[in-house]
């Protein structure tokens, strides 16, 4: 529904998500554009994504439709995210320990498709990709 919208307006789809908090479900789209999205943006992708749930209505229970940036620590998803991210600082998770650990955080300095490279103080440690369980962005403090 939102595809062509988003690729014709020039915004990324960076996650979908539909989560119960509570007793309310919510239906959250995260869209970014190059140089960032603002509130118009949102408010614009919110209208016409609301248009079109009300006509095709694809979801039975009420939800709350939320569009926003996918904020500083945004999430890498798709390869393209990863390929991006190098140079920057990230938070990786893994499925299964690599050298004792579950969790790196450092500086992605290569991402080839099939291995990131993180280096984590003067140390580099190699994750294969299909190993990553969540990967995001990180600020460093």
């Amino acid at each position: 529904m939102l595809k062509d919208f988003i690729e014709q307006n020039g915004f990324e789809l960076v996650d979908i998500e539909y989560v119960k908090e509570g007793s309310n479900w919510f239906l959250r789209v995260y869209a970014d554009k190059e140089g960032g999205i603002d509130i118009d943006d949102c408010g614009r992708i919110s209208e016409y994504l609301s248009v079109q749930l009300d006509e095709k209505d694809p979801i039975a229970d009420a939800y709350f439709l939320e569009v926003s940036s996918p904020g500083a620590e945004r999430p890498l998803k798709k390869t393209q995210d990863y390929h991006r991210a190098v140079d920057s600082h990230v938070f990786v998770t893994t499925y299964e320990p690599i050298d004792g650990s579950k969790e790196f955080e450092g500086l992605l300095t290569s991402f080839d498709e099939e291995d990131l490279v993180v280096e984590i103080g003067k140390k580099k440690v190699i994750i294969p990709f299909t190993k990553v369980a969540s990967a995001r962005l990180a600020i460093v403090f």
